[in-house]
């Protein structure tokens, strides 16, 4: 069972202009069938059967004369796509072309080189090898372009397409020739399985205080062995208080979660329900196993991002009084997904029901079964009456996610980075700096020197990249509204003086945003050396969620918050 938000992309399926009647009155008894175990079928049978003739009429019509192709499959994936849309965004079809994205969805897995690939204007190529995986071990590194796959020219083709060509059945072969700084290279790689880490990194963040970190990037088949392997290796190195990092985590197997939280909570504890239409979906999912440390100290860090099983981990070690929730209200997804096979390859993921945390709330934001005037949902309304407390009887909130016990804001970048980022700079400047540089040492003591930073900023000089602030954007609001209730002429010499003090000054902001510039190129520059680790050493020293939960740590402040009794 997956709670995960996946979005797949659309592709072609095929289907026959117009199945014989009789078809469509046997489908319409199987759909009736199925969802006997609440409805009387005569109740619907008429209406489902009714419709699904209107439906295979409708669609012979439209391949017999309308004026162009309508290319019957595409039509028949629209149709299906907008239908399921109507529910809600978690309820997808997924054609038989599309099962390998599904599989790495729930799996994390897929077979192939290890490395991201990007458009990069004419030209696609790598933007980040995977590490101990055959494009990194082959040396290839980001921003060598990929010239052929196989003896077939890439030019022209779009990052689906070269990503077809490079994956394949593990153990197989694939020849790939490289470009880096006009050289060419030849590389003949034997595909893997790769396997997206579910904890890309783990580590002592703060030695005095003994506080181990885990980063969890998602809730895979393996993620409870890993984040268990994690501890596990912490605890040995002497961790005697644990930050777990959910942020940026959009869910993904509900046991996995539960086996997550079955890690600090001792057995025979509810964690999760899940409540459906049909009784089949009325479970219970308590922890099944003795815990690996139930009293170790424990912080989890949500954002925005932190979706679905992130919020039944986070939520209910949060209900059952076991850790701080620290950073941002989570995004609100308390809907959960069933897998269903179809014919041809095919599959339906769809919602079957709606999840439950141990204080009895459901923490979903918006309510799709109900819609506004422009078709937006509208959100949960809390059950009338309804109060919700912890184990030690804080109030919690139900809908809209979990809010944090502590509130951290991730400070917003200054609109010169996104400028920058959109441009490629960072990730430009990073590839030419690491032809230059053979070692840049550890990760983690990496710094931005002064020089360093000039070389940027000399580098970006002659670079053409664009950004608006928000002050911009609200003056051109202004003007729009000056000119249409007429005031534009006489206000002009003012507006115009305001937009040149308001407008972007590209050299000021490289100095004046400088933190926020040296956070990005630091990560980027790391990266190419210590790749997917090295990006998380390098953004501990800066980061605001993981400062907190130290201080939260160090100053003996955590505990009294599960308590009710915050000092």
């Amino acid at each position: 069972m997956t709670l995960s938000p996946n979005h797949l992309r659309s592709m072609n399926m095929r289907s026959n202009a117009r199945a014989p009647r009789w078809r469509a009155w046997l489908a319409a008894g199987a759909i009736t069938a199925g969802g006997a175990f609440t409805i009387a079928a005569g109740d619907n049978f008429f209406e489902i059967s009714k419709n699904l003739e209107i439906f295979t009429d409708l669609y012979k019509e439209l391949n017999i004369y309308y004026v162009d192709d309508t290319q019957p499959g595409r039509l028949m994936k629209t149709g299906i796509d907008a239908m399921l849309t109507s529910l809600d965004p978690y309820t997808q079809y997924i054609p038989e072309s599309d099962i390998e994205d599904y599989r790495f969805q729930t799996t994390g897995q897929y077979g192939g080189i290890g490395a991201l690939i990007k458009r990069k204007g004419d030209v696609v190529m790598v933007s980040e090898p995977y590490e101990n995986y055959p494009a990194m071990k082959a040396g290839i590194w980001a921003g060598d372009e990929i010239v052929e796959v196989d003896g077939r020219k890439v030019g022209g083709m779009n990052t689906d397409e070269v990503s077809k060509l490079l994956k394949g059945q593990s153990g197989t072969a694939v020849k790939v020739v490289t470009r880096r700084n006009g050289n060419t290279a030849t590389h003949t790689l034997v595909r893997e399985e790769i396997k997206i880490p579910d904890v890309p990194y783990k580590g002592i963040v703060d030695a005095s205080n003994k506080v181990g970190y885990i980063k969890l990037n998602s809730f895979t088949q393996t993620a409870s062995a890993d984040v268990r392997s994690a501890l596990k290796d912490l605890k040995e190195q002497g961790a005697a208080k644990l930050i777990l990092d959910l942020r940026g985590n959009g869910g993904g197997l509900l046991r996995e979660a539960v086996s997550i939280v079955n890690l600090f909570v001792p057995k025979n504890q509810l964690v999760v329900e899940t409540r459906g239409r049909i009784s089949e979906w009325d479970k219970t999912y308590k922890t099944l196993s003795e815990p690996m440390d139930a009293e170790l100290p424990l912080i989890v860090l949500v954002d925005g991002q932190s979706a679905s099983a992130s919020e039944i981990v986070s939520g209910a070690l949060q209900d059952l009084d076991r850790a701080v929730i620290v950073g941002e209200r989570t995004f609100g997804k308390g809907l959960v997904q069933q897998t269903k096979d179809l014919i041809y390859n095919s599959k339906l993921k769809v919602t079957v029901a709606k999840y439950y945390i141990p204080s009895g709330r459901c923490i979903q934001k918006l309510d799709y079964s109900h819609r506004d005037s422009t078709g937006k949902a509208i959100e949960v309304q809390a059950r009338p009456n309804a109060t919700f407390k912890t184990r030690n009887g804080r109030p919690v909130e139900e809908g809209k996610g979990i809010l944090p016990d502590v509130e951290v804001m991730e400070p917003e970048l200054a609109k010169v980075v996104g400028g920058l980022y959109e441009a490629d700079l960072f990730f430009d400047f990073a590839t030419k700096y690491r032809t230059e540089h053979a070692d840049i040492g550890p990760a983690e003591d990496f710094k931005v020197t002064d020089a360093l930073y000039q070389e940027f900023v000399a580098f970006v000089k002659d670079k053409r990249f664009e950004y608006d602030t928000e002050s911009m954007e609200a003056l051109d609001a202004l003007v729009e509204k000056a000119k249409k209730e007429r005031y534009y002429d006489v206000a002009y010499d003012e507006l115009e003086a305001l937009r040149k003090e308001l407008a972007p000054d590209r050299t000021e902001d490289l100095v004046r945003f400088r933190p926020d510039i040296e956070d990005v190129l630091r990560n980027e520059i790391v990266s190419r050396d210590h790749f997917q680790t090295g990006r998380a050493k390098a953004a501990m020293s800066t980061d605001p969620y993981v400062a907190k939960a130290i201080e939260l740590f160090a100053t003996g402040k955590a505990a009294p918050i599960l308590s009710g009794s915050r000092n």
